[in-house]
């Protein structure tokens, strides 16, 4: 049989990620640390209220890295969250380690 004598290739190319942003890990910190944790529903419905147009995908590109922001942005986020927009950018030794305000007891 023909197609016994075919041999497929298969090739994976593995891109490195290049992070579009240095605050989306300190938005999941935030939105999973509040009291009561915000989902990213929650948040967008938060930013809508705004004016920010975004959906859930949106967020989750944000959180992960994918997807740049803009200053503006960063500045509804922090609002929406109830976090300044200096802990937003805040990192030490590139772990994220401390908790926002809002959440601090």
């Amino acid at each position: 049989m023909l197609s016994e004598n075919i041999v497929e290739w298969h090739i994976f190319y593995h891109l490195p990620v290049v992070r579009k942003n240095i605050i989306g890990k300190r938005i999941r910190q935030a939105r999973k640390s509040a009291n009561p944790p915000v989902t990213q529903k929650d948040l967008v419905a938060r930013l809508e209220v705004q004016g920010m147009t975004i959906d859930q995908s949106g967020i989750s590109k944000i959180e992960s890295g994918l997807r740049p922001i803009t200053d503006m942005e960063v500045i509804l986020l922090a609002k929406a969250l109830k976090v300044s927009v200096a802990w937003l950018f805040r990192e030490e030794k590139g772990i994220l380690t401390d908790q926002p305000k809002s959440s601090r007891k």
